[in-house]
């Protein structure tokens, strides 16, 4: 029986890594496409352990000493949201992709730069507008956030400041979903960022031999090899509407496939 084309990941189950309002909407999506979501958070965040220099960071934004604000995850706008930081209007805001774009605006804040290919740092970097390269620019990532965008925005010539807006923290995953991954009864595991790999890898390695393991996008995918994981499915996009379409990109090629099963990766960037 061929199964309709909305309903080809049928049967799968699949470890969202993420809860909140992305983990449903991913879940939901998932349901729609005839999977099964096992919404099981491997992340969660925390506040940084050095407030003062946060608060201090955040007043000087405020007092208009910065020409730019990037923001590069929704958690950084909840940051935001919680120290209710007035941006001045002659500071720009970048978002170096389209989920923390929506964010911003959600919370009401004007974007006046998105990168369009590449939604990551060295995308953001690479497309940035030339006529814009002047002054200060704060950064607020997580404590963990490599230096790529400091560095990038610093060679362009911008007086570029990170400050910890908050921690990424390690949550452990029930004794089921554990002994579910290790049955095989999970198909295919998200992955969403470079800490969830290493979540991965330190709750959930060896993974079995066929479970799918689908990365949101190059770097991602980088840091999923490096923490040990072998990848299968590479997102066109830092989205999750195109890293569940990689799924049903390789929902039907296993379809096609005859003889033993094997997983070759699919790259879709």
């Amino acid at each position: 029986m061929t199964a309709r084309p909305d309903r080809q990941l049928h049967g799968w189950r699949v470890l969202v890594p993420r809860g909140g309002k992305w983990g449903d909407t991913v879940a939901a999506t998932l349901r729609s496409r005839g999977a099964v979501p096992v919404i099981a958070p491997l992340i969660n965040f925390a506040s940084t352990e050095d407030p003062s220099a946060l608060a201090n960071a955040l007043h000087e934004l405020e007092d208009g000493q910065f020409e730019w604000l990037v923001v590069t995850s929704a958690t950084t706008v909840d940051v935001l949201m919680s120290h209710r930081t007035k941006v001045p209007v002659g500071t720009k805001i970048a978002a170096v992709g389209e989920t923390s774009a929506a964010a911003l605006g959600l919370a009401g804040y004007h974007v006046d730069f998105v990168p369009e290919g590449d939604n990551s740092a060295r995308g953001l970097v690479k497309e940035w507008p030339g006529t814009n390269v002047r002054g200060r620019v704060l950064i607020p990532q997580s404590e963990i956030a490599e230096p790529t965008l400091v560095a990038g925005l610093a060679r362009l010539g911008f007086d570029a400041r990170f400050v910890a807006a908050y921690r990424t923290v390690g949550v452990h995953v029930s004794e089921q979903i554990a002994a579910d991954v290790a049955s095989g009864r999970i198909q295919a595991i998200l992955v969403t960022s470079g800490s969830i790999a290493r979540q991965v890898a330190k709750q959930l390695a060896p993974l079995p031999p066929d479970t799918l393991v689908a990365c949101i996008g190059p770097r991602t995918a980088f840091d999923a090899r490096a923490a040990g994981l072998a990848v299968h499915i590479i997102a066109e996009t830092r989205s999750a509407e195109s890293l569940i379409d990689g799924l049903v990109e390789y929902a039907q090629e296993l379809r096609t496939t005859t003889g033993p099963i094997t997983r070759p990766e699919i790259s879709r960037d």
